[in-house]
């Protein structure tokens, strides 16, 4: 609970989960030892040098005038100068980190010391002001401080980049395996089959071949499922026909209404196996232009008598996407049914997002309350308020049926109100 709210900075991605698990490591690593580094060895070594180099300035100091022998052996090249040519500040670069400490070491622990210039890592002036005279003294850098630790710092940040991209490198092959598992699952929740064979790491490979088995054993259902309704349709249909054959024979009065009743058996049979049957035996996904796909089935409807009109079709909405085109084609013409059943006119577009197609129906007929759009769309439900039952010889499956192939494309249909024609609006979203 703690953490939850750093959910919402972490990434999304597995890659981007890892690759964090990866670098963060070494960055705190290499925080670390640059400043235990730091802090232990170089802070401690430059700050033994300057008090060296104070106590030796100040003998040397003392021993004045007469300290040419100390100067000397001492290795301190006193030079006497005028005030002009004393710096008023103290100068040294930004990141010099051993500057920093030598200049607060003079400056606390040296009284004579006036300012200090630090121009290079190789060698330094220091001013010092001693009984009304100024002197300079100029040493080599080693004499005050330990050699900034730059050429290590570059060294951990160079080999550390270089390492992280090698890792990089074998953690992409470690993740291609499961993105390809992820490609393909999503794909046959599509209702597409693509090449997939296991590979990567064991656990990797174990999942894969669960993958397969799990869409062999659906592949292997659904051809059952389909073989099994095949033969059930041709047996139904049969004493159908031969009922409708003897009722022929008889009387007009006798044969009409019995014609009804064997044409509403019949029509209710073709609804039970549709649904049964979902869109298995519709062709696979292939690339189809979904702009020319609805324009052919809008004009189809307008030739049937329909009141339909179709908006606008960018140039954006054309590029060809993997659907199943007869599947589609059935649920459009089932919305358009409906429109056409319950409405006087109707308004079919379609937008391009960037990962789904989204085609919008919108009709001026009498809607369905909010409150039954949800049970709408579940088989065998009719709603009598919104629909009303005379128009139609359906047996409310045409929704379900419509949903069901809408989501074996990974989409979702959607049930409204029209804003502009006050009906109903269905909003087909199909992935791509």
């Amino acid at each position: 609970m703690f953490f939850k709210w750093l959910k919402q900075y972490m990434p999304r991605s597995l890659y981007g989960r890892a690759l964090l698990i990866l670098i963060l490591p070494v960055v705190t690593l290499q925080l670390v030892v640059s400043v235990v580094f730091i802090q232990r060895h170089f802070e401690g070594v430059t700050d033994q040098l300057t008090n060296e180099l104070v106590r030796t300035v100040e003998f040397t100091l003392d021993a004045l005038p007469q300290a040419q022998r100390e100067m000397k052996q001492l290795n301190i090249p006193l030079k006497q100068i005028s005030s002009a040519q004393v710096p008023q500040e103290n100068h040294y670069r930004w990141y010099d980190l051993s500057g920093v400490i030598v200049v607060w070491q003079l400056t606390h622990k040296l009284d004579s010391f006036v300012a200090i210039d630090l121009p290079d890592n190789k060698n330094f002036t220091m001013y010092l002001l001693h009984r009304g005279q100024y002197y300079s003294v100029e040493m080599r850098r080693d004499r005050a401080t330990a050699a900034n630790p730059h050429q290590l710092l570059v060294n951990m940040v160079f080999f550390g980049i270089l390492m992280t991209l090698i890792s990089l490198l074998y953690l992409r092959n470690q993740l291609r395996p499961i993105t390809r598992l992820g490609k393909a699952s999503e794909a046959f929740g599509r209702g597409r089959s693509i090449p997939y064979a296991p590979s990567g790491a064991v656990e990797v490979r174990a999942a894969g071949h669960a993958f397969l088995d799990m869409r062999a054993r659906i592949e292997r259902h659904i051809e059952q499922r389909t073989m099994m309704l095949s033969g059930v349709s041709h047996d139904l249909r049969t004493p159908l026909t031969r009922l409708r054959l003897g009722v022929s024979l008889l009387e007009e009065e006798d044969r009409i209404p019995l014609e009804k009743d064997i044409e509403d058996m019949q029509r209710l049979i073709d609804a039970f196996l549709d649904f049964a049957r979902g869109d298995a035996d519709s062709a696979l996904a292939e690339p189809i232009n979904p702009a020319e796909l609805l324009t052919n089935i809008v004009e189809d409807a307008r030739r049937a008598g329909q009141d339909v009109t179709l908006a606008p079709i960018t140039t954006r909405e054309e590029k060809e996407v993997m659907i199943r085109p007869t599947a589609v084609r059935r649920v459009i013409e089932n919305m358009l049914g409906n429109a056409d059943r319950y409405a006087n006119t109707c308004v079919v577009s379609m937008v391009r997002l960037e990962k789904v197609i989204r085609v919008t129906l919108e009709d001026d007929g009498p809607g369905i309350p909010e409150k039954d759009r949800q049970n709408a769309m579940r088989p065998f439900v009719r709603l009598d308020p919104a629909r009303n039952q005379d128009l139609g010889s359906g047996v409310g499956l045409g929704l379900a049926i419509a949903a069901d192939i809408v989501k074996s494309h990974g989409g979702t249909l959607r049930l409204g109100k029209s804003a502009d024609l006050g009906g109903l609006k269905v909003e087909i979203l199909l992935a791509v």
